[in-house]
């Protein structure tokens, strides 16, 4: 058993939550909006005390965390799972929530009915949805239904098989208009923000221009309104070679491979647990044992 020291839910300790309005202001008045993933209670407190503004649990947790290839097998359960995690660790973070592949494609009535679980279960106060025009009608649906949401375009992981790929998108002129007319028609949706992922620096700086709400890139570039990374990318905590994009900040790999062999060695040679890291009788118990059991006195 270990301990973690849970925060207390004193309202005059608690910072002002950010809000979708919020982060609506900061791209108004030019300031960078700073988002990463979460999934877990520690990195979502991490992240909240270190002032970042937005935090995702995004869908990636299939392969950073899960181990799956890719993201599509993630299910609705280990979404709301990982959500209510990380939002028991925020108390500044605005906090989104990828609704996985699957969740959202059957029927509307699905969709909205899933978005719900993420705001009245999970206390997300946004969702995700990846894809353009084609869902403007589902970002309506969910807006209506008082679940905000954040559209995705571009790279879209959960369109890895249709894509052909992870390519990057919005490289010709038909598909730069496309994607641009596909933010347009979110937005117009209701939409409160949009990531941009996987594109040229310059489609994602037309797009931002043109937007009344705010971007979140990733792999788009430095214009946007915002950035965000993948936590496990950030600490090199990923198992293979970064995406272009992907600036690493440490190197959490090399950190716990030290830790975990120290240990082991530690606990191979006897020098873990210590006697000072050990617990022990009350002197009185011990005496009194002693009496009971009074070891044989050598000849």
């Amino acid at each position: 058993m270990s301990v973690t020291q849970l925060r207390t839910a004193a309202a005059s300790l608690a910072p002002r939550r950010i809000t979708s309005d919020a982060l609506l202001q900061k791209k108004l008045a030019h300031q960078p909006i700073c988002a990463i993933t979460a999934y877990d209670y520690p990195a979502a407190r991490l992240a909240d005390e270190a002032g970042i503004d937005l935090v995702l649990v995004g869908d990636s947790l299939g392969m950073v965390v899960l181990g799956y290839e890719n993201t599509l097998p993630v299910t609705l359960d280990e979404m709301l799972h990982h959500t209510r995690a990380v939002a028991r660790g925020l108390r500044r973070s605005f906090l989104v929530a990828d609704m996985p592949y699957g969740s959202y494609h059957a029927s509307a009535r699905d969709a909205v009915r899933n978005g719900l679980r993420f705001i009245k279960e999970a206390d997300a106060q946004a969702v995700k949805i990846e894809g353009g025009r084609s869902r403007a009608r589902l970002v309506q649906r969910l807006t209506d239904a008082e679940v905000p949401v954040v559209a995705h375009i571009g790279l879209t992981p959960q369109s890895v098989h249709s894509m052909g790929g992870y390519r990057v998108q919005g490289k010709s002129l038909e598909a730069f208009e496309r994607l641009s007319a596909d933010a347009r028609a979110l937005e117009d949706a209701g939409a409160i923000a949009i990531v941009l992922e996987g594109m040229p620096r310059e489609l994602a700086a037309s797009i931002t221009a043109q937007s009344g709400i705010p971007t979140i890139g990733i792999g788009a570039g430095p214009d946007c309104d915002g950035q965000i990374l993948v936590f496990h990318d950030l600490f090199n905590l990923t198992f293979c070679a970064p995406a272009k994009f992907a600036r690493q900040y440490a190197d959490g790999a090399a950190f716990f491979a030290t830790a975990l062999t120290q240990y082991r060695e530690d606990v191979a040679t006897g020098r873990f647990p210590s006697d000072a890291e050990s617990y022990h009788l009350p002197r009185e118990v011990q005496a009194a044992l002693e009496a009971a059991h009074p070891r044989a006195r050598k000849a």
